[in-house]
């Protein structure tokens, strides 16, 4: 089974990173509205998507349907991780204090799961 957790884990965390992709690609200025949607980064981060999203239906082949959202809550964590360190975005006291609820839910649900 930990390699199916692994897989949605994995997805999860492409999901989060095509996100900040998307992201990075809206702050550029384009010179028409085709182009900000059809360029390589935008391109690569919806492909990236479509990836993540095969990873969950892979992976509940042997993940309990009751784990599933709780990896999947991973994504709120990655993306707060990814956007300081690629982004510069600052944690402030309530999200962190909202990543620290996520990550004591994580735990307490996980640890009830059988």
């Amino acid at each position: 089974m930990l390699k199916y957790v692994l897989v949605m884990l994995f997805g999860t965390f492409i999901a989060s990173c095509s996100q900040i992709v998307l992201k990075k690609s809206a702050e550029k200025e384009y010179p028409n509205k085709l182009a900000e949607y059809l360029n390589p980064m935008v391109i690569g981060a919806y492909g990236v998507f479509f990836i993540a999203s095969l990873c969950p239906v892979f992976a509940y082949k042997m993940v309990p349907l009751s784990l599933g959202p709780i990896l999947e809550a991973t994504g709120y964590i990655w993306v707060a991780i990814l956007g300081k360190i690629f982004l510069g975005e600052h944690i402030s006291k309530k999200k962190g204090l909202g990543l620290l609820i996520i990550i004591a839910g994580i735990v307490i649900a996980a640890l009830g799961v059988k």
